[in-house]
């Protein structure tokens, strides 16, 4: 895989540094290459990403696939990023200004980042329901050959979505995952976590655009969407006012196919809120709402014995919604056990940095 086989040139040329510790002004021309190899491959990666993003890709924008070559995209970014802030580096480097205000800002937001991680990771949970539900579904349609007169009712019966009308079918199935993820603190909101997240994230300028405050903030901002995109995918708690857009300057190269991603995320946001639809983007999901939805409406105006056409039709609808299912049952655990080492992940990275910061203060005083 490309992205690994960048990282870990990336960090074995850093690593020989690990012992030739010296000041920032010694080793700036380094120092440049560093970041500008590490802006390279933030943007390869998320170039990849929003190449795969096509709706007839087989990692279409926001399907589990998609989302778990997001989390490892985070992880080889993060792993880069830190070994530009810690490897062969003198620690009091950091304690710099500014950059002894924007590591602690940075690490404000892997602390939120952590409660996104929580809620995303319920949020799952209550997907693999709705999957387990949907499987019960295919099973009251597989059981006897469409046509009998009775089985699409029970199937109906079965579904987990509402009959009255599309709208109430919606808020019914919202309302579902919000109860079976509501497991945060009681008024914690994932909109206003990533609301908080994006505050004060300013790109850098004039000196410390080459200095390590731009690493910290391409770092902040690659967080901060995938976080974002994680919370428009999977139901979390209160997603209401989510925002759709964070600015992030378009003259910064390596931010321009993550900018392309957030305008398509939002857009496909802004139509599902049109209509009533938050349970969340995820590719899966909505595609057995869709298919739900139409063999609802099948069921409602069914009569016996049934246009020949029609009932080939539901019987595809119904092979393409097992399908579904079983691409979703290979990838949760997956993308689950992903999230969990993405917030493990974090935390060893923020108390790794915090206790460096710490020895390099004590040493400071110590020397006063």
């Amino acid at each position: 895989m490309r992205a690994a086989d960048s990282q870990g040139s990336f960090l074995n040329r850093i690593s020989i540094r690990r012992n030739q510790v010296v000041s920032m002004d010694g080793n700036h021309e380094q120092d440049l290459e560093d970041l500008e190899l590490f802006q390279k491959h933030v943007a390869d990666r998320f170039s990849d990403l929003l190449s795969s993003s096509s709706e007839d890709a087989a990692d279409a924008l926001l399907s589990i696939s998609w989302l778990r070559k997001l989390v490892d995209v985070f992880l080889c970014c993060e792993a880069e990023f830190k070994a530009i802030l810690v490897m062969g580096r003198d620690p009091s480097q950091i304690s710099k200004p500014s950059v002894d205000r924007l590591v602690p800002e940075y690490f404000d937001r892997v602390l939120k980042a952590l409660d996104v991680c929580n809620a995303v990771s319920h949020g799952l949970e209550s997907v693999r329901h709705y999957q387990k539900l949907t499987e019960i579904a295919i099973t009251a349609l597989e059981h006897r050959p469409i046509g009998d007169g009775q089985q699409p009712q029970a199937a109906e019966r079965t579904w987990s979505f509402g009959r009255r009308s599309a709208v109430n079918r919606d808020r019914a199935a919202a309302g579902q995952f919000r109860s079976l993820s509501w497991n945060m603190a009681k008024g914690w909101s994932a909109s206003k976590q990533i609301q908080a997240m994006s505050t004060n994230l300013v790109a850098p300028r004039g000196g410390e655009s080459s200095g390590l405050a731009s690493p910290v903030y391409v770092m902040s901002t690659v967080t901060v969407f995938v976080m974002w995109a994680l919370v428009a995918a999977i139901p979390c708690q209160e997603r209401n006012g989510l925002p759709t857009y964070f600015p992030v300057p378009r003259q910064l190269v390596w931010a321009q196919p993550m900018i392309a991603l957030q305008e398509k995320i939002a857009e496909e946001w802004k139509k599902k809120k049109e209509k009533n639809r938050l349970a969340g983007l995820l590719e899966e999901t909505q595609r057995l709402e869709r298919l739900g939805q139409s063999l609802i409406e099948f069921a409602d105006s069914f009569q016996f014995p049934g246009e020949t056409e029609r009932l080939e039709e539901v019987a595809a609808q119904v092979a393409e919604l097992a399908e579904t299912c079983k691409k979703m049952e290979e990838g949760l655990v997956p993308l689950q056990q992903q999230i969990r080492e993405l917030f493990h992940k974090l935390v060893k990275s923020r108390t790794e940095v915090l206790e460096l910061l710490d020895q390099s203060g004590k040493l400071s005083a110590s020397t006063m």
